[in-house]
């Protein structure tokens, strides 16, 4: 039974990442061949596909974090989590994964955040549109 369910489409990566794509796929028949242009809008399309969105799932004992399709994810036991808050992040913290100086952050758009102490004292912040609604489902979860 899922407690949380929310995923987060990060619109500006989308538009930047695909623009890029639609860019140089317009500029290619203006050039002679070469696979360096062809690489690098094959990386773009496969980043934009696995960091377009991130998923928050909460069930009985775990909340679970993934980035589009599944392939990177990561899991946290409930009873790992000693306490959380909303928080804001400074613009330049960015998006995707990212070591900060409160930890990691996993993030696809905007600044607010659910930052996650663990028991073993590290911190893990979880970028979402849903702050309140994250913060709320978790104290609920953890009986706080």
């Amino acid at each position: 039974m899922k407690r949380y369910h929310h995923t987060q489409i990060g619109h500006v990566i989308l538009a930047s990442i695909g623009g890029a794509i639609v860019l140089i796929v317009l500029l290619l028949p203006l050039q002679q061949f070469n696979w360096v242009p062809v690489i690098v809008v094959v990386v773009l399309a496969i980043c934009l596909v696995l960091f377009a969105t991130l998923t928050v799932e909460i069930d009985e004992d775990s909340l679970r974090l993934r980035f589009g399709p599944g392939p990177i994810g990561k899991k946290f036991l409930l009873e790992d989590i000693q306490s959380h808050q909303v928080v804001k992040n400074h613009w330049y913290y960015g998006w995707g994964i990212r070591r900060t100086p409160q930890g990691w952050l996993w993030n696809v758009s905007g600044l607010h955040a659910v930052e996650l102490v663990l028991k073993s004292g590290k911190r893990f912040r979880i970028g979402t549109d849903d702050p309140e609604g994250l913060s709320g489902v978790l104290r609920q979860s953890l009986g706080r």
